[in-house]
């Protein structure tokens, strides 16, 4: 089958080639993808940057989202049968999701909203499940509360603010001039132009930061918070928990609390907490979310779409950073 694959890590140097089917396990649903969408966690792992805690094996097949038709179930498989549309995050030791098949586990797939294109519903595994699981499961944010989600404009931002405003929650976010009004339109209620001001001077009493910049964008959302508040990060730097639960060697968790050390230092400090949330595959969250998709509760938001032959051309694009929602590669 074709996929698009890297034969070690470095810079550019994705390529469309062929390469065996997969092998369907017991719990396993094969699925014939028809969209898949692109992360910037797809450029991270191309480059190597998380070759410490997912060591993977070459070729390796890039893409951690799709949406598509289950053409064949593993013995133990009872949720779903051939012909289903469904879509999925596979889980991160057996991505592979820019391919024209997948064997995906069925813990990890759900039924594809029923009010959206392959190409809308692929969109949203990622990073529909990254908001989840940070603004419900780890900060638990409720009604009336008030979080900071960073780059609402991007993949993450986008599904964080409208699952915030479901939760009932007063949404701030950061963006450039270009996008105000548009992230007012997803729901924000307050829209820092990082480009006219610093959003440390102006938001305060928040209960939760979402981050997904760099460290000095972590830092200076300490400000913004009231004691007892929560900074999550995304984007890291990771924690000793975090490699826990990854389970990783003694000697990695030593250097994941090294390299946090700093941040959860100053957040003490400051009577408020710091989590690293490393998003997870969940098809029974991702459930929710359908639900939630087919209430009009939550849309996706798809920038441009490439054809599976313009791959490594989409890859470059989400790597500029200016993508409004997500970018989608379309195979059927």
């Amino acid at each position: 089958m074709k996929a698009f694959l890297i034969d070690r890590y470095g810079k550019n140097n994705g390529r469309i080639g062929e390469v065996p089917a997969p092998v369907v396990g017991a719990h396993d649903v094969l699925i014939e993808v028809h969209a898949s969408s692109v992360n910037v966690l797809d450029s991270k792992i191309s480059k190597g940057e998380f070759k410490l805690i997912l060591p993977y094996a070459f070729p390796l097949v890039l893409g951690n989202d799709l949406a598509g038709v289950v053409v064949r179930i593993g013995a133990q498989v009872t949720g779903f049968k051939p012909g289903d549309e469904v879509y999925a995050r596979p889980p991160e030791a057996r991505i592979g999701t820019f391919a024209e098949l997948i064997a995906v586990d069925e813990n990890a797939v759900a039924r594809k909203p029923a009010n959206t294109t392959m190409a809308q519903a692929a969109s949203l595994p990622l990073v529909a499940l990254t908001a989840w699981q940070v603004l419900v499961e780890t900060a638990q944010l409720k009604k009336g509360q008030k979080i900071l989600i960073h780059a609402g404009s991007g993949g993450v931002g986008t599904l964080a603010i409208q699952l915030a405003k479901h939760l009932g929650a007063f949404v701030a976010t950061t963006t450039s001039t270009a996008n105000v009004e548009w992230v007012k339109a997803l729901g924000a209620d307050a829209v820092i132009d990082y480009t006219q001001q610093n959003f440390e001077s102006v938001l305060y009493d928040y209960d939760v930061v979402l981050n997904s910049l760099g460290a000095d964008v972590l830092e200076k959302s300490l400000k913004v918070l009231k004691p007892g508040g929560q900074l999550i990060s995304i984007s890291g730097p990771p924690t000793a928990q975090f490699a826990q639960e990854q389970r990783l060697s003694w000697p990695l968790q030593q250097v994941m609390r090294l390299l946090s050390l700093g941040i959860r230092r100053k957040a003490r400090k400051q009577d408020v907490s710091y989590g690293f949330v490393f998003m997870r595959a969940n098809g029974a969250q991702l459930q929710q979310i359908t639900a939630l998709v087919e209430d009009g509760i939550i849309k996706p938001v798809v920038d441009r779409s490439f054809t599976f032959e313009s791959t490594a051309e989409a890859l470059k694009y989400v790597e500029q950073g200016r993508a409004k929602g997500k970018v989608v590669v379309t195979l059927k």
